[in-house]
């Protein structure tokens, strides 16, 4: 790798790592993606090529070798290796530290005392952890022509567009690359209205406007609190918060998640709160990521938490149980369809093709072209990856000795995860890498180990990271092995710029966010916080739920023989059962293709991801790629070729190079506007409880 590509993928690592950190604990969390190092590092590459001397240095007099300042002009491959490194600092890619999620809880929410190195060691090991998945899983998930990341296409686009010429002849409109910078600043210019002059745009929900006192129509209209029905988003950080850009998103996986999106909110969440008051559903909020007593209050989990961490048995059956709001517990519910599902689908539609992968070696398969050119590198031994992988395993285990009391995670919870991690990695790659969609199991592993390791919170956490979150950072890792397999790069700078940009991002990750953790008061503290805080956290927010739940608690409470949640446990077997007839049909009627595309993960996402998530998010997400992964497809196909990944990259870049102009330049000086466009929502009654008797706060007691 060229002296460029070092400087411009660690600068770009750091910079972006540092931003999301930031970002990522406001109560509007910003994702800056790795299309801005991608957009940036091109002029700053080509400016190092123009300037710095065609002169070779030398390490210690050549003995740990030399490199060339200037070996030429910048190229491509350079350009995907700093894009390689940046993404490790993309909050949603290898580099961001899903671990730092468990780690705020435990000293924001728990108040627990904890070791910047141990803290450090959390980070590094379930990354690397992830890792060795990604390089023990690549003949299954990357080298197949069958498994293309749809995801990848949008740097792919864009890589053409920065660095090919077009024929000007031939080639109808704008270049890719005048379209990027037109589209790029008019999405600059437009973030302005939402994320700052007009945050009403963010969540329009008219309905409430209409009906102002009405709360059964602040509750289906309401884009924050409510089912959002009628409600939409005109800002496109909240188009792809979640779900990533619609429009990379193949169309058959749109409308299976539309199909289970319409399900959950329009017919089962609806009949369980108005018709049948399901899980006592009208003593609170319709949709809430908070905990509840059953005279509809927050719950103060303080009340019932030993000074170790670990349940008060007693001081739990005083206080009384705990309870959800409807939404949250059947997204809950969805999470154990999700799984077995997942499993299951993978095992009839893909099983027979990676058993005989299995069987046979590499160079017996049928390779597409990109593997045939790929073959001319030097590849990655299986041994590198295997070392990180048992390295990383020996860490971990250490830790649960050496830090028993701060860890709560035994050898063999440690052992129980990886065994998770393992099982279940593949079958979700194979779903991401066809459909880019990634079915969560989240709920499932910290289910288990609730059921395990009752009453232990902390235990519960960590787990969730080594058995779940691993597996997050091996697709992330893979997704970018297979952008190095499209784009030709040898798999040996792949393996370099992927670890040490991993490391490299972990270490400033945390440092950030320990740096936040301790300078920023009450972080993530909501009641002691000031109104207008910005500090709200309202990712890790649902992550300390989640710990609550099935950690402190325990699932044995909840969805247990006397539980208040049980019956949800039967969407177990519903989900092992549904993918069944589906691959019946398709092998009956071959000639239907349409049959096979029907994905019943896919159509369980539908229910994904809310909390965090709203309604609006996922539905106006549905519509945008409708429009253009179906309508603008089919209608306006050389359209759709030239210019819908590059649209995707730059409304990504716009947007967020506004938003870090907007903090730092207005809102980090306490700049702030009040008027009634910033007010958003103004569904004030959306919150309110329904049930006779329940006084709430603000809201009118039935």
């Amino acid at each position: 790798m060229t002296f460029r590509a070092w400087t411009l993928g660690l600068g770009s690592c750091v910079v972006l790592i540092f931003l999301n950190t930031f970002f990522t604990y406001r109560t509007q969390p910003l994702t800056i993606s790795g299309i801005l190092a991608q957009i940036l590092v091109l002029p700053a590459g080509r400016f190092m090529a123009a300037v710095l001397p065609d002169r070779e240095v030398r390490l210690l007099g050549g003995r740990l070798g030399s490199f060339n300042l200037n070996p030429g002009p910048f190229n491509v491959k350079e350009h995907v290796i700093i894009t390689i490194f940046a993404n490790c600092g993309v909050s949603y890619g290898g580099g961001d530290a899903y671990s730092i999620g468990a780690i705020t809880v435990m000293k924001a929410y728990y108040k627990q005392t904890l070791s910047f190195v141990l803290a450090l060691l959390i980070v590094l090991t379930t990354q690397i952890l992830g890792y060795g998945w990604a390089g023990m899983l690549r003949r299954y998930l990357v080298d197949p022509a069958e498994m293309w990341w749809p995801s990848n296409l949008a740097q792919v686009s864009l890589f053409r567009a920065l660095h090919e010429k077009e024929d000007g002849e031939k080639s109808r409109g704008p270049s890719r690359m005048r379209f990027f910078l037109i589209v790029f600043f008019a999405s600059f210019a437009y973030y302005a209205l939402p994320g700052y002059l007009l945050p009403i745009l963010t969540f329009f929900s008219w309905a409430c406007w209409v009906w102002p006192h009405s709360i059964t129509a602040q509750q289906v209209g309401s884009g924050y609190h409510g089912l959002g029905i009628g409600a939409f988003t005109l800002d496109w950080a909240g188009i792809s918060a979640y779900h990533g850009s619609p429009l990379v998103a193949p169309w058959a996986s749109i409308a299976n998640t539309a199909v289970g999106f319409v399900m959950f909110i329009y017919i089962i969440v609806p009949l369980c709160y108005w018709q049948f008051n399901t899980f006592d559903a009208r003593r609170f909020p319709i949709f809430s990521n908070q905990l509840f007593t059953a005279a509809g209050q927050k719950y103060d989990t303080t009340k019932v938490l030993t000074k170790d961490f670990d349940l008060n048995v007693a001081a739990y059956d005083s206080y009384g149980k705990l309870y959800l709001s409807p939404l949250f517990a059947i997204s809950i519910g969805s999470g154990f369809l999700r799984f077995t599902s997942t499993i299951v689908h993978v095992l009839l539609f893909h099983g027979s093709d990676m058993w005989k992968q299995s069987r046979s070696a590499m160079n017996a398969v049928k390779l597409d072209v990109h593997a045939k050119l790929m073959q001319r590198y030097k590849q990655v031994p299986q041994w590198w990856f295997l070392v990180l992988l048992l390295g990383s395993v020996v860490v971990s285990l250490l830790m649960a000795f050496v830090w028993k009391e701060e860890v709560q995670l035994p050898w063999w919870g440690m052992l129980f995860a990886f065994a998770l991690a393992f099982v279940v990695t593949l079958p979700i790659g194979v779903i991401q890498a066809t459909t880019n969609q990634q079915p969560g199991y989240d709920i499932i592993a910290q289910f288990m180990i609730g059921y395990a390791l009752p009453g232990k919170p902390i235990a519960n956490l960590l787990f969730k990271i080594y058995g779940r979150i691993s597996t997050v950072h091996a697709l992330s890792f893979l997704a970018d092995l297979k952008l190095g397999h499209y784009m030709k790069i040898p798999p040996r700078c792949m393996y370099t710029a992927q670890l040490v940009g991993t490391v490299v991002a972990g270490v400033v990750n945390l440092a950030v966010a320990w740096w936040m953790l301790d300078n920023i008061e009450n972080i993530c503290d909501v009641e002691a916080l000031h109104p207008d805080s910005p500090w709200t956290c309202p990712k890790y927010r649902v992550t300390f739920d989640a710990s609550v739940i099935w950690g402190l608690i325990g699932p044995g409470r909840l969805f247990g023989r006397h539980g208040l949640y049980r019956n949800l446990v039967w969407l177990f077997v519903v989900g092992a059962v549904l993918p069944v007839p589906v691959w019946l049909l398709s092998r009956a009627f071959p000639e239907k293709k349409w049959i096979a595309l029907i994905n019943i993960p896919v159509i369980s996402y539908g229910f994904a991801g809310m909390p965090p998530a709203t309604p609006t998010n996922i539905a106006t997400w549905l519509v945008t790629g409708t429009i253009f992964n179906y309508f603008v497809f089919r209608y306006r196909k050389g359209w759709w070729q030239k210019y819908n990944y590059v649209l995707s990259a730059a409304l990504d870049a716009g947007t967020a190079f506004m938003g870090v102009l907007i903090f730092f330049a207005l809102q980090n000086a306490h700049h702030e506007l009040k008027w009634w466009g910033t007010e958003v929502d103004h569904c004030p009654l959306a919150s309110c409880p329904t049930a006779p008797g329940i006084v709430v706060k603000g809201c009118p007691v039935f």
